[in-house]
């Protein structure tokens, strides 16, 4: 805790030191930009960088609505290029679109190029639009947890092994090498996820677990990914947990109240800084190790964002620090 920030803090509050903050730009934001953003982030002590695995924006349906979306697997490598220490992962890569070979290379060279950053962040899939677009199929829920399921455990293997051989209901691979083998070992796989089945695939097979959610919802997440280790016999403590939520750091009610009114309100954090300080001090307790910042919100131009992270980072993170 830096001097002068006592007043911002209870003595509660202090643990939340132990969580790391991460940040989470926008696909739509030009490249330039995302790369001083990671350049900023790693300058002033946070923890990764995020990049989320879609083709067009999100409409919930499979109507498609145009908008910039730069591409997971080119933006990570120059992520990775142009850091040092801030850890690269992707939030997350759906196995309805990708082959879980083509994921394991993939990881393992962005694990040689960021010299052993690297995290491969995993889900089963869910956005319509982007899946009827380029014609790929987006299986009931059942199936496309059981490819899965299969995936991951051949992902896994590919990372860890000389050698994989799987023959699943999906997948079959024989004698499969992934050459060169990541830096990390194991490099760790994140799996992002709610579901009761998917937590325990993640507590069996993954290294991290992530969720959305305020305080309050991801506390009552993280209690069913507690559950699901214990049901595999895997200690929850040995897992790496995040946590994300929009965050409005606002002096002004209407701007706070309005913001947890909103649809995603479960999603949001507002308020001042103290509150977010609080709020912080929360996911803490609850268990989480990791806060994610998404920058959607943040500003509608660049030097905006920027102005804003760079607030949370002056009036939340080196409080917590």
């Amino acid at each position: 805790m830096r001097s002068g920030s006592d007043s911002l803090l209870t003595v509660s509050q202090v643990t939340v030191g132990y969580v790391k903050f991460s940040v989470w730009p926008n696909m739509s934001h030009q490249p330039c930009e995302v790369l001083d953003t990671a350049r900023w982030a790693e300058a002033t002590g946070w923890h990764g960088i995020w990049y989320a695995d879609h083709y067009m924006p999100n409409t919930g349906s499979e109507s498609f609505e145009p908008g910039d979306t730069h591409e997971c697997w080119a933006m990570l490598p120059a992520l990775a290029a142009v850091t040092e220490r801030v850890r690269i992962g992707s939030l997350v890569a759906p196995t309805s679109v990708h082959h879980p070979a083509v994921l394991a290379n993939r990881a393992a060279t962005i694990d040689h190029i960021s010299n052993g950053r690297m995290v491969l962040g995993l889900g089963a899939g869910w956005q319509i639009n982007e899946h009827r677009a380029y014609g790929i199929e987006l299986e009931p829920p059942k199936q496309r947890v059981d490819r899965f399921d299969e995936a991951i455990q051949i992902v896994r293997s590919l990372l860890g092994n000389n050698r994989t051989t799987f023959a699943g209901s999906v997948y079959t691979i024989s004698d499969a090498p992934c050459d060169p083998a990541p830096i990390q070992s194991p490099l760790p796989i994140l799996v992002g996820t709610g579901s009761p089945r998917m937590l325990r695939i993640t507590a069996r097979h993954a290294d991290e677990w992530n969720t959305w959610g305020d305080v309050s919802t991801a506390g009552d997440r993280h209690t069913l990914f507690t559950a699901a280790c214990e049901s595999v016999e895997r200690d929850p403590a040995s897992m790496w947990t995040s946590v994300q939520a929009v965050v409005v750091l606002s002096d002004d009610d209407e701007d706070v109240e309005g913001a947890l009114a909103g649809p995603f309100g479960n999603r949001v954090i507002a308020g001042n800084a103290a509150k977010i300080v609080d709020e912080m001090g929360g996911y803490a307790e609850v268990g989480f190790d990791e806060f994610i910042v998404p920058d959607w919100n943040l500003g509608a131009t660049p030097e905006k964002r920027r102005e804003s992270l760079e607030r949370i980072q002056s009036e939340v993170v080196s409080q917590l620090v």
